[in-house]
């Protein structure tokens, strides 16, 4: 299981990234502030640390410094400085990736897959139900039994099942599944759902959000 440190000084923020990772799967603790942070990232083995930029005590990009040079631990930074100079800063400061708030948290939780991923910690498997997706061999199971999925196929479920209980736009689902814009023939993501639902026992769970996208619900 990936553990998670989250640095933030904003409770609100904090519990929300802290709930919502956990019900990926994650291990979470979390930092008030960058004192805090350092003593448990010394104390801890972290796979990845959320950093907030401005922080009480100890600022992000100082902390982020200390991480870089003593740990190399994955870092996405998180901060309400949206300009560029501040994005090059701590990129060059070594961080992973960098997200602006106000942020769906859907995306902070693809771009925390996506690093974990490139560092070779992502999750493997995703369970629902009774069935069970192997994200690397990229075969389903459903009972224990294999089921055959197209390749798009698997790419649809996988996008669901990464983002369960998060709506999905059409056009989001367009541009990660098939690399096309709205302009692609929008019928066959919907017989892809269809084929999905009925292939794992799923119709009442993919729910269709009128005129937005889907949802698988969890």
């Amino acid at each position: 299981m990936n553990k998670i440190l989250i640095v933030e000084d904003e409770p609100a923020i904090r519990d929300l990234i802290k709930i919502e990772l956990e019900q990926k799967g994650y291990k979470c603790d979390v930092a008030k502030d960058g004192e805090v942070a350092a003593d448990l990232i010394e104390l801890q083995k972290y796979d990845l640390i959320l950093l907030d930029i401005m922080l009480p005590k100890v600022d992000g990009y100082e902390l982020l410094e200390f991480i870089k040079n003593e740990y190399e631990i994955p870092t996405i930074l998180i901060s309400a400085k949206s300009q560029t100079d501040e994005k090059i800063r701590g990129l060059n400061l070594g961080a992973d990736d960098y997200i602006s708030k106000p942020f769906e948290i859907g995306e902070l939780i693809a771009r925390v897959e996506a690093v974990l991923r490139r560092y070779n910690k992502g999750i493997d498997t995703q369970k629902i139900y009774d069935i069970e997706v192997n994200l690397v061999s990229r075969t389903v199971k459903k009972n224990g039994i294999e089921i055959s999925l197209t390749p798009k196929e698997f790419d649809l479920f996988a996008l669901l099942i990464q983002n369960k209980n998060f709506v999905l736009y059409r056009e989001t689902i367009f541009e990660k599944v098939w690399g096309e814009d709205l302009e692609f023939e929008t019928r066959t993501l919907d017989l892809h759902i269809q084929r999905l639902r009925k292939k794992l026992g799923l119709k009442d769970k993919i729910k269709t959000v009128y005129k937005i996208g889907y949802m698988l619900e969890v």
